[in-house]
C-alpha cells in the first residue's frame, strides 16, 4: 500500500471514527455502489456502500488497519481502533471498493450500482434507478478470462 502522493486538488480523503486511518484516492467522478452478498450484509449489518476504485489508495495510518481473507479472492481492511469497515479489495487486479461512508462528500455523489442482487434480502429496496447485477452478472464481467 502506497503511503505518500503530490498533493493534487482532485484527491478525495476518508476517515474511519477514530480517525487514526485516512485513506485518501485520486477519483475524478466518485459514485456510490452497494453490494447486496450475503458476506457484505453479515459484514455491514446491511448493503455494502461503496465506492469503486482502480488504483491502491494512499493509507494513513497503516499499522491501524487490520486485514481478513473473506475468500479466496478478495480481503477485507478495517480499523484496528474502532473497528470501522475501510475497504473490500481484490487479492489481484488492484480493485477497492472503499466505503462510503468515510468520506464526508459521498451524500453528494450518484447512486449508480447494485450487485448481487440475486441475494439481496426482501425486506428492503432503494428506490433510486441503478444499473443492477446478479451474482453471476458480475463475476462474467470482472473475472478475468483464461487464454483457452
Amino acid at each position: 500500500m502506497a503511503n505518500t502522493h503530490a498533493t493534487n486538488e482532485a484527491w478525495l480523503t476518508g476517515r474511519c471514527l477514530c480517525g487514526a486511518v485516512q485513506l485518501q484516492v485520486s477519483h475524478e467522478r466518485p459514485a456510490i455502489g452497494a453490494c447486496h452478498c450475503s458476506i457484505c450484509r453479515k459484514w455491514s449489518g446491511g448493503p455494502f456502500l461503496s465506492m469503486e476504485c482502480h488504483e491502491t489508495p494512499v493509507i494513513r495510518g497503516e499499522e491501524h488497519v487490520g486485514v481478513y481473507d473473506s475468500s479466496d479472492w478478495a480481503q477485507r481492511g478495517f480499523c484496528k481502533q474502532c473497528g470501522t469497515h475501510l475497504f473490500y479489495r481484490l487479492k489481484e487486479g488492484g480493485f477497492y471498493a472503499l466505503s462510503a461512508g468515510l468520506f464526508k462528500e459521498s451524500g453528494n455523489w450518484p447512486f449508480t450500482l447494485e450487485v448481487f442482487v440475486d441475494e439481496q434480502p426482501g425486506n428492503y429496496a432503494f428506490s433510486n434507478e441503478t444499473k443492477r447485477m446478479t451474482g453471476a452478472e458480475v463475476f462474467e464481467q470482472w473475472t478475468p478470462k483464461q487464454d483457452e
